[in-house]
């Protein structure tokens, strides 16, 4: 677990309404039907639910990358969010914070990263770890550079 998390507070005090196409986008034959938005997005509102308690991470590292996750990819992480078996969770073991799906097992817990390059971490009463949020949302930019 080499690579880290950058962490950063959420400041939802600003509002910023962006233009929404609320009858969808078609990934299939494209529909002439929407030749212009009247509705606004704020994306505050939308991905950040509970503002006390959310925060974004970067991306370093590419263990997640069979979920879409890559380096440079932003989480939206809340920590007051209880964990359910299969979560995509910020976790902080043994001095460290890494990103994986949690498997709940009886008496351990997986921490499974999706990148086959890397093994699972099995979690027992001997290490020192605690979930610090669960992943609601990842942002990640799409546009290739040139």
């Amino acid at each position: 677990m080499k690579k880290k998390i950058v962490l950063f507070k959420t400041d939802v005090s600003s509002s910023l309404p962006l233009q929404f196409a609320d009858e969808g986008i078609r990934a299939g034959f494209p529909s002439p039907a929407q030749d212009y938005m009247e509705q606004a997005i704020d994306l505050n509102k939308e991905i950040v639910k509970h503002p006390a308690s959310t925060f974004y991470g970067r991306i370093v590292g590419d263990s997640m990358r069979g979920d879409g996750i890559e380096e440079g990819d932003i989480l939206v992480i809340d920590k007051s969010l209880e964990l359910v078996d299969d979560d995509l969770a910020v976790c902080f073991i043994d001095g460290e914070f890494t990103v994986k799906r949690v498997r709940l097992e009886t008496d351990a817990a997986w921490l499974v990263p999706s990148n086959s390059e890397y093994p699972p971490i099995k979690v027992t009463k001997d290490n020192n770890f605690i979930v610090w949020g669960v992943v609601t949302y990842t942002i990640k930019k799409n546009r290739r550079k040139r």
